[in-house]
């Protein structure tokens, strides 16, 4: 829509007399029920005043959007109103508010009023036109400086419309935990895409889904495809295409230098048949080790719900113990549902492995080899143990790779006779096979290797746990979210599945959230060393850090690695030692300080994870320039 339609000279304020928020929104709302758009002022501000009460409307720059959809209100409006002196509006940026924009909806207009507000907010991006309406003196001038900034606007979309030669590229973002490295990694690819005169479209698979899908159009009309992913993506709609298969990480710190490479021709085309992305520059994309990688991610992130469902349930469930006892239903129910969801967990991580190698095919017997690996060995070495979480890793693996030995054993069946592949060859063979070398090789070996590491870890001294829960805390810091990261904190919860002890998953969480809390407490106490967009992102790194999501550190880590990444491992290596040394239990493998109240002595866990962010936060605080580059 175009705010212009609703832009009403009749109500605008040039000089707000108020000089407090409260008196600002009420002089603005009488300006509306003086006009007669608003029939009832009281019932109207009530819905303004509870929209700030959800959020501040301040969204920075001096500039303030209060609105509400109401049965008072007869017709949409918006009303300007401009105070000279600037009132103190608890804004995002913490500045005073100087431009005012109230929109004000009727109960039945579907969502006009947030039409108003994206029509206006990408009017107000530009700067001159901010600058302007603070020198405003009439409404008429308001008016025709709005009509000026959308004529730009229009014009500037017409020309980027005809920009018909410009070269497409597609690209698919996804990491592990889709929070933090996919959004970033769309971010940095359409950003370089505008630097470079390329139009970019980024599909993102993060936690919400799949969004921004790519078009089977868009698709056709690409010159390649940029696909940075940690995990498996859809990628048989690219046969055809030329396809550069690398890390999210890459698509973050490179995004120039992969559509450099698209440009130039580099990625090999995509057979859709042999069901993995021909590589143009294995060097580049981390060669064999970045599949394997992308496999386990692949796992690990679909196990990942699992986990944090079942652990936390059955964290409550000891919880509700202590107080009505094990015969209780409460606990009983609750222990019994997050030991289903637990007994799921190596199924699913050796079920997906297989797909991410093998697609379909190799799922069934990937998750059949999972969840053999879970059973106690009843084949040729009889053990009370089982395979565990690495044999299921090796199940994942053996079914991927043996449906790809499937699949070129079987190319040349005649196409009539195609149909038997994914129905009976790959379901019966890929079983048998799988079946076969985990009931007579990897059950009766990986059951007694499982049973050792489960002795040693129930019997290990305290010299001993100290040494792995620093290393496994400092793992968190190494790679904030990669492949170390992740190593440690499934190493965390196969000891949490195999003995039930959470001490190791206390060392693996405090070392997780010590990396984003250390960049808080940097930018809170050093912050003539940081921007004001880097202490706005240190603010929201408080949040990401007692939520045990390490990730956000990563863009602090990108722009100064050796200092953020240094310091932080410190921290994590003296918090995770810290965990062991007081004897600290954590049931729950995910959820942070949001679960504290179900760990084993959690005082303990909050000064371990206090210690270590002080200590990285001051070294990295005292380390940092004063001046340094912004990320």
């Amino acid at each position: 829509m175009d705010v212009l339609d609703i832009l009403r000279k009749d109500i605008m304020i040039m000089d707000l007399k108020a000089r407090t928020k409260e008196d600002a929104l009420n002089e603005m709302i009488n300006s509306f029920f003086v006009s007669g758009l608003v029939d009832d002022k009281e019932l109207f501000a009530k819905d303004i005043f509870k929209r700030e009460e959800e959020a501040t409307t301040g969204i920075g720059d001096g500039i303030a959007m209060p609105h509400a959809r109401n049965i008072a209100v007869k017709k949409a409006a918006v009303l300007f109103a401009k105070s000279s002196v600037g009132i103190e509006y608890e804004a995002l940026d913490g500045q005073p508010v100087h431009l005012f924009f109230m929109i004000a909806a009727p109960a039945n207009a579907n969502d006009i009023h947030l039409q108003a507000l994206a029509s206006l907010s990408s009017l107000l991006l530009d700067s001159e036109l901010i600058s302007s309406l603070k020198n405003a003196k009439t409404s008429d001038e308001v008016q025709e400086l709005f009509k000026k900034a959308s004529d730009k606007k229009k014009k500037k979309e017409s020309s980027a419309i005809d920009e018909k030669n410009l070269p497409l590229i597609v690209a698919v973002t996804a990491c592990p935990t889709g929070i933090a490295h996919t959004y970033m990694a769309e971010s940095a690819l359409l950003e370089a895409g505008k630097k470079m005169n390329v139009k970019m479209r980024v599909e993102t698979n993060g936690s919400e889904g799949v969004k921004h899908r790519l078009s089977t159009s868009e698709i056709d009309q690409a010159i390649g495809v940029i696909v940075a992913a940690d995990k498996k993506v859809e990628v048989d709609r690219f046969s055809g295409k030329k396809v550069l298969q690398t890390a999210v990480v890459d698509g973050i710190k490179k995004p120039e230098k992969l559509i450099q490479a698209v440009l130039d021709g580099k990625p090999a085309i995509f057979n859709g048949e042999n069901a993995e992305v021909i590589k143009a520059d294995e060097g580049q994309q981390g060669g064999i080790w970045h599949h394997v990688y992308q496999d386990l991610m692949s796992g690990i992130s679909n196990m990942l719900p699992f986990v944090v469902g079942g652990g936390i349930l059955m964290a409550i469930s000891f919880l509700l113990e202590q107080s009505l006892g094990k015969t209780s239903t409460a606990f009983v129910f609750l222990n019994s549902l997050g030991t289903n969801a637990f007994s799921f967990l190596i199924p699913i991580l050796a079920g997906f492995i297989a797909f991410s190698i093998g697609d379909r095919p190799a799922m069934m017997p990937g998750f059949v080899g999972g969840y053999m690996a879970t059973q106690a060995s009843a084949s040729i070495v009889k053990s009370n143990g089982s395979a565990g979480f690495i044999g299921g890793i090796i199940a994942g693996f053996i079914a991927g790779y043996l449906i790809l030995v499937l699949k070129k054993l079987f190319i040349r069946l005649p196409k009539s006779l195609d149909g038997l592949k994914p129905m009976i060859i790959f379901p019966v063979l890929g079983l048998f096979l799988v079946g076969t070398l985990m009931f007579f090789v990897i059950d009766p070996i990986f059951s007694v290797v499982n049973l050792f590491l489960v002795h040693f870890l129930t019997t290990m001294g305290t010299a001993n746990a100290i040494l792995l829960g620093a290393i496994l805390g400092g793992m968190q810091a190494v790679d904030l979210g990669g492949p170390v990261n992740k190593a440690a904190y499934t190493t965390a919860i196969g000891v949490l599945t195999a003995t039930g002890n959470g001490s190791m998953m206390a060392s693996v969480m405090v070392g997780g959230m010590i990396p984003p809390l250390a960049i808080a407490i940097a930018t809170t106490i050093w912050k003539n060393k940081f921007t004001a967009d880097e202490q706005k992102a240190g603010i929201s790194n408080y949040v990401l850090g007692i939520s045990f999501i390490t990730e956000g550190a990563i863009p602090f880590a990108i722009a100064d690695p050796v200092r953020v990444i240094g310091s932080c491992i410190v921290g994590s290596v003296l918090g995770g030692g810290l965990a062991q040394f007081w004897n600290v239990s954590v049931p729950a493998p995910h959820g942070g300080l949001w679960v504290v109240l179900l760990m084993h002595n959690p005082l303990y866990f909050v000064l371990s994870l206090v210690i270590g962010s002080v200590v990285a936060g001051t070294i990295y605080g005292i380390w940092k320039p004063k001046k340094d580059n912004a990320f």
